[in-house]
């Protein structure tokens, strides 16, 4: 799910927790045998209570919260091909935040992607997810957000290029890529696959970082949840089409709850922009809804698959060579950890062999894992997590593209050689 340097039009998740005040939300009545009733205390604060948590399925603190800085106070940029965007102020500041706000106009941002004025809003905030969100939902999060503290510092204007500075501009993109409307229940399925449909397809916005993007910036519909590269952060965002990457419909379900829940299970664990996912947001849902979101995920059809990044290809021979000089350096560098065999130690090293992530057609996150290192995120269930040590330093590029490769194509793994340029190109990019 970071959250960071993202794609105007996708999404990275990190979301945590913001402090309560007493702040007294001017929310709607109740109704009692027809008759207006006011809220009382006790109702506000378990709106507000439901809020916070919906706001952390929602990532709000992702994008709205700079690191260091005040919570929802904006600020943090994001850098996009067509130039960087700044979140806004969302605390109930008056003069800078959503102070002035109602519960009307935050719905309509959430909803339309219109803000209070009525101008459209750039979809590097997830409304294309976010539409799908009830209103009693939307409600409850602006009930929440209405709680916290507010903060006078003013949203720092975006830095896009012309003509992409020009808002009218998005009435094409959502004529093309925008479908309004909140989530239907399928009538065919169980409550709970429901829920995670709803959790998955809207707050949680997974298909910002798991559909590719085109040249417009607008999702392949064709290829939803298929994966594709992250752009501006050079991380590769599975596909859960397909069993050959996370497609998931070989795992348990169990398994796919651990590694939301934990960011560990006995299938793998979770590095780079999902392990803040998990440790920021994932972690601290409930079991029902972790079971809801795992029942989902397992169940999503094969579809036609993204198209496959530009990988540079090594010679058949030169591969050869690669796997040979891999099989000396993961010996003395990684079977400690992993085994000899690749079967690792679950969950602290997760197995290498028949790893699904090792073999997807993108070399890019394993690459990194070698270069950079890494460890998944520390949860409640797993609150000392097992590190990936970096090798950067220590690994030439083609020393880096020969382990790589050696777990790539080794214990019935069928991935192919990566080239020492992957490398080279990946070294120098961003670690967040």
């Amino acid at each position: 799910m970071k959250r960071k340097s993202l794609f105007a039009l996708s999404a990275v998740v990190v979301v945590a927790a913001a402090a309560l005040v007493p702040v007294l939300w001017s929310g709607g009545d109740n109704l009692h045998n027809g008759t207006a009733m006011a809220a009382t205390p006790a109702d506000e604060a378990a709106l507000i209570k439901k809020g916070e948590y919906l706001a952390r399925a929602g990532d709000c603190i992702a994008c709205h919260t700079v690191r260091g800085g005040k919570q929802f106070a904006g600020g943090l940029p994001m850098a996009t091909p067509f130039g960087t965007m700044f979140t806004p102020n969302i605390t109930p500041d008056d003069q800078y935040g959503i102070g002035k706000w109602t519960q009307d106009d935050f719905y309509r941002a959430m909803h339309t992607g219109r803000s209070k004025d009525g101008s459209l809003l750039y979809p590097g905030f997830p409304f294309t997810s976010y539409t799908k969100v009830t209103r009693a939902d939307s409600d409850a999060i602006y009930a929440y957000l209405r709680s916290v503290t507010p903060v006078n510092v003013p949203s720092r204007p975006h830095e896009l290029k012309f003509p992409f500075n020009q808002r009218n501009m998005l009435i094409g993109w959502r004529t093309l890529f925008f479908r309004e409307g909140e989530y239907k229940a399928d009538p065919t399925k169980s409550v709970e696959w429901n829920r995670g449909a709803y959790l998955i397809e809207g707050l949680g916005h997974c298909g910002m970082c798991h559909t590719s993007i085109n040249a417009m910036g607008g999702p392949v519909s064709s290829a939803a949840f298929a994966g594709g590269l992250i752009p501006l952060q050079n991380w590769y965002a599975p596909s859960l089409t397909s069993n050959k990457e996370a497609g998931l419909g070989d795992w348990e379900t169990k398994d796919i709850a651990d590694l939301l829940k934990t960011g560990v299970s006995n299938r793998g664990a979770v590095f780079g922009p999902m392990a803040e996912v998990v440790h920021n947001s994932l972690q601290y849902m409930s079991d029902e809804d972790i079971n809801a979101m795992a029942t989902y995920l397992k169940t999503i059809p094969q579809k036609s698959e993204a198209p496959e990044p530009l990988q540079l290809e090594t010679s058949e021979k030169f591969g050869g060579e690669l796997l040979k000089q891999g099989q000396k350096i993961y010996a003395d560098n990684c079977a400690k950890c992993h085994a000899e065999n690749g079967l690792g130690m679950p969950p602290s090293f997760p197995p290498l062999a028949n790893n699904q992530s090792i073999q997807m057609p993108s070399a890019v996150n394993p690459i990194r894992m070698v270069l950079n290192g890494g460890y998944p995120p520390s949860t409640d269930s797993n609150p000392h997590p097992y590190g990936m040590p970096p090798f950067a330093q220590a690994l030439s590029n083609t020393e880096v593209a020969a382990v790589v490769t050696y777990i790539r194509m080794s214990w019935g793994n069928h991935g192919t050689a990566v080239s020492p340029q992957q490398v080279s190109d990946l070294r120098s990019a961003p670690l967040d």
